[in-house]
């Protein structure tokens, strides 16, 4: 019924990249904040955990907290290895019970590890002065790859752009339109900013189930910069792939919006990616976006608040869904 419904002269998009057997590809094809819905198996652990760009990608925090486990961690091993020498071996201590040798050879360690040695603890003997000239050899390598993976983190090209929680069956020129919007947060604006969207829907034809793609044309799809909130409107005509359908065809077929905006980025002096996704349960039917922006006070400047992103107002609606 769903596939009898759809609009044959909707373009079909064959370039996606996604399984059409919906029996194999399950969920949302991508998450909230655009990331890919797939859980890779197979792979040996490391192969899987992908250090580096796991560190380059996670959140701030914890990549400051796995930077301060890791240096805190490795001068705990040399400590107990310095112990296991023998503390005699540590020239200048003046710890008395066990605890306070054992912070003693801990923090010589950090001093080492970091190059900085204050001088008051020194090594003696060969095995010692091999293991702390191999600890600092180990604090500049490993001050050198943190040294990279923060710059890396730094100068990484990121759109900046959030996306409303909702999309939107609102009102448009006497008809419906399927909306979202999008904001830069920062001031890395874009320009030469251009957006894709694609709808996956779930069909029934001859007893097999199966994904489809369609291309979702956009009243605007090109912008030459970004600077506020910008509202992607879909108008429901007869171009559109759910044209006629309804509120229960939408979820039967388990609709998602695949979005995909592409820009140049003047302050990485780069082209910037970015993904979203809206999935039926996520649609909002008779409701409009409240303005995000006004002038200020002396009507000098424009206001943007980002606060208002996700707010809306309910609308009458000149069709039933």
């Amino acid at each position: 019924m769903l596939f009898k419904k759809l609009n044959k002269r909707a373009q079909i998009n064959t370039e996606t990249g996604l399984g059409t057997n919906s029996s194999l590809a399950q969920g949302r094809f991508f998450t909230k904040n655009g990331t890919a819905n797939v859980e890779v198996r197979g792979l040996h652990f490391w192969q899987q955990l992908n250090l580096y760009h796991a560190l380059l990608s996670m959140k701030r925090w914890k990549f400051l907290f796995v930077i301060i486990l890791f240096f805190v961690v490795i001068n705990l091993g040399f400590a107990f290895i310095y112990l296991l020498i023998g503390i005699e071996h540590l020239n200048g201590l003046i710890a008395k019970t066990n605890g306070e040798k054992f912070g003693e050879a801990f923090f010589f360690s950090a001093q080492t590890f970091t190059t900085v040695g204050y001088g008051r603890v020194n090594p003696t003997g060969f095995l010692t002065s091999f293991v702390a000239s191999m600890e600092a050899l180990t604090g500049l390598m490993s001050f050198a790859l943190a040294t990279g993976l923060l710059y890396g983190r730094f100068a990484r090209p990121r759109s900046f752009i959030r996306y409303s929680k909702n999309a939107l069956f609102a009102p448009f020129k006497n008809g419906v339109a399927l909306m979202f919007r999008m904001v830069p947060y920062t001031k890395n604006y874009l320009v030469n900013v251009e957006v894709k969207v694609t709808m996956a829907v779930k069909l029934n034809e001859d007893g097999v189930t199966k994904n489809q793609f369609y291309n979702v044309p956009l009243d605007i799809a090109k912008a030459s910069t970004l600077t506020a909130n910008w509202t992607l409107v879909h108008p429901i005509n007869e171009d559109s792939p759910i044209y006629n359908f309804t509120k229960e065809d939408m979820v039967n077929a388990e609709i998602e919006l695949l979005v995909f905006v592409q820009g140049f980025d003047e302050s990485f002096s780069n082209t910037v990616i970015s993904k979203a996704s809206y999935t039926y349960d996520e649609f909002v039917f008779g409701a409009k976006f409240v303005p995000m922006y006004h002038p200020n006070e002396n009507n000098s400047k424009t206001i943007l608040h980002l606060d208002k992103l996700d707010h809306f107002t309910a609308a009458d609606l000149p069709v039933q869904f």
